[in-house]
Formats: C-alpha cells, sequence, structure tokens
C-alpha cells in the first residue's frame, strides 16, 4: 500500500518535493532577507527595518565577508563601559597615550645643558598639546 502513495503523481497543491527537502534548500538567504541585524523580522515588502532603520538586503547580491578588524569589539566595550562613541574613545586612548609620551620623554633624555633641557621642554609641551587636541576631539565626537 506505501509503495502505492509514493507511484502517485503530483497534484497542483502538492510540493513537489518533501518539506524537509525544501527547507533545506532554502538556506540561510531567506534568513538574511527575513531578520535584520537587530534581531528583528522585517515588515512584508518593507525597504527599512521599523526598529532599527537599516536597510533590507538584497537577495540577488551575494553577501561577502566583512573586514573583521581585531580588537574592535574590546574597543567597543570600553566605549560603551566609559559611555563614548567609538570615534571618541579612539581619541581618548590617543590622548592617554600622547599623555604618556610627555612622561616618557623625561625618562629616556637628559638635560645636560640649558639647550638641552629647553628642547626637551619643547617636547613636552608637543606631547601635551596633541594630548590636548585629541582629548578636545574626544569631547567634540561625543554624543
Amino acid at each position: 500500500m506505501a509503495e502505492a502513495a509514493d507511484q502517485t503523481q503530483h497534484e497542483f497543491w502538492r510540493a513537489p518535493m518533501p518539506a524537509s527537502a525544501a527547507v533545506a534548500n532554502r538556506g540561510r538567504a531567506d534568513e538574511r532577507s527575513a531578520t535584520c541585524r537587530c534581531g528583528t523580522e522585517f515588515i512584508v515588502s518593507s525597504v527599512y527595518c521599523h526598529a532599527c532603520g537599516a536597510s533590507r538586503p538584497d537577495p540577488g547580491v551575494s553577501v561577502a565577508r566583512t573586514l573583521e578588524i581585531p580588537g574592535l569589539a574590546e574597543l567597543a566595550s570600553l566605549g560603551e563601559r566609559l559611555g563614548l562613541t567609538t570615534p571618541a574613545t579612539i581619541a581618548f586612548l590617543v590622548g592617554l597615550l600622547c599623555g604618556v609620551g610627555a612622561l616618557a620623554v623625561s625618562v629616556f633624555f637628559s638635560a645636560r645643558t640649558v639647550l638641552d633641557w629647553q628642547a626637551i621642554q619643547f617636547w613636552r609641551i608637543e606631547w601635551l598639546l596633541a594630548a590636548v587636541a585629541a582629548f578636545a576631539a574626544g569631547c567634540l565626537l561625543k554624543k
């Protein structure tokens, strides 16, 4: 009896293949077009996500691998803990680096004459000006 059921022709309302094979063939293309990066589902025939405003990916275009920058996740988590955006966090870290550079000038260079002392002071001033500029940029980049 089961052999007779397998030999029947498919009618127009039946799927030409079993449902499990159809789901397997769909793959990830439907998942990408059905859900947004934020996790919400797209509204039918919408171009943008109603939750975050991201545009819907084009199903005809193959999704290329994104460039993954090492340490970007740690940088973003540091920015979240400090309450800063990513560019403001980068400016803050550059300011800290310049502050350390101003302190390091006195460690690596010693003044034997007045001219040497003046040169070291000018280098410190340059490092500190760079730190102030980076901190100001961080304040301007903060939302």
